[in-house]
């Protein structure tokens, strides 16, 4: 529950900053009006995003005949790539975001092609829900997380996501973004490396990596099969009994993860053409 309560929060939170974006703007070149343009776009990459799950669950079917945990281990490496693809792009392009929905915007205007405004909202918010998609079904083809528990933290997500997207934009700006992506970013990256050495344990149990004995047992602590220990198995990637090739692999991750997203940039700097806006996202 945890692990997909973080994933769809930051997932639903770029989206509805994109969409405070595009109605912000528009609000402030006086075309008000159009707002029904990027309602309709808002929703329709919704459901988008909702057909996009039903087919991965109907796709899915057929390809656990080839063996449930190697689906599953590919399923988790994919979403760990895609994690990883994510947190890299946003960390390099997250300034730019504002400024380019806003030409596109100018654009429509000028040229009257006002349903690329819909395009706008409808893009944005299914590409992060179809992320979100790939994600949970990574999350999801963890023994430990229950089907219902992935379903409340998921809602939650989105619930939560769209309480901080109205606050912003209409509530006052208490949120630092900076500070709310640098902490999501930490947590993903946590997820992503219980993901990892997950991963690992199910090619271990395919006989495609020796295991050996395991490092430690904490089961008598704290049994990775109990409420909490299943929580922070999903969030964190515990395991009670690890072996070396699962922990290895969780901390080669997250050290290169860590190293990759959160290195400082020297900068160039910026002219004054170049120098990017100060609402960005980031």
């Amino acid at each position: 529950m945890g692990a997909t309560f973080v994933v769809t929060l930051r997932e639903a939170f770029e989206a509805a900053l994109l969409l405070g974006i595009v109605y912000s703007y528009l609000e402030r070149v006086g075309a008000r009006a159009q707002y029904h343009w990027v309602t309709l776009g808002g929703v329709l990459g919704l459901l988008a995003s909702v057909l996009a799950g039903l087919a991965v669950t109907f796709l899915s079917g057929p390809l656990l005949d080839l063996g449930p945990d190697l689906v599953a281990a590919a399923v988790m490496f994919f979403a760990v790539a895609l994690l990883t693809w994510h947190g890299w792009w946003m960390r390099q392009h997250a300034r730019a975001v504002k400024g380019d929905v806003q030409r596109r915007i100018d654009e429509a205007r000028a040229t009257q092609r006002l349903w690329i405004v819909a395009l706008v909202a409808f893009t944005g918010v299914f590409r992060e829900g179809a992320e979100t998609v790939l994600f949970l079904w990574g999350l999801m083809s963890q023994t430990t997380i229950s089907s219902w528990g992935g379903v409340t933290g998921g809602v939650l997500g989105v619930v939560v996501a769209a309480v901080l997207g109205w606050a912003i934009f209409r509530g006052g700006r208490q949120l630092s973004l900076p500070r709310f992506f640098a902490a999501t970013s930490v947590l993903l990256v946590v997820v992503a490396a219980g993901l990892f050495s997950t991963g690992i344990g199910k090619l271990i149990g395919l006989g495609f990596i020796p295991a050996g004995d395991p490092l430690w047992d904490s089961s008598g602590l704290l049994d990775d099969h109990s409420v909490v220990g299943g929580f922070l198995s999903g969030l964190t990637g515990y395991r009670a009994r690890p072996t070396a090739p699962e922990v290895i692999g969780y901390v080669v991750y997250l050290v290169g993860a860590g190293l990759l997203l959160f290195t400082p940039r020297t900068a160039a700097p910026a002219t004054d053409a170049a120098r990017p806006s100060a609402g960005a996202l980031s």
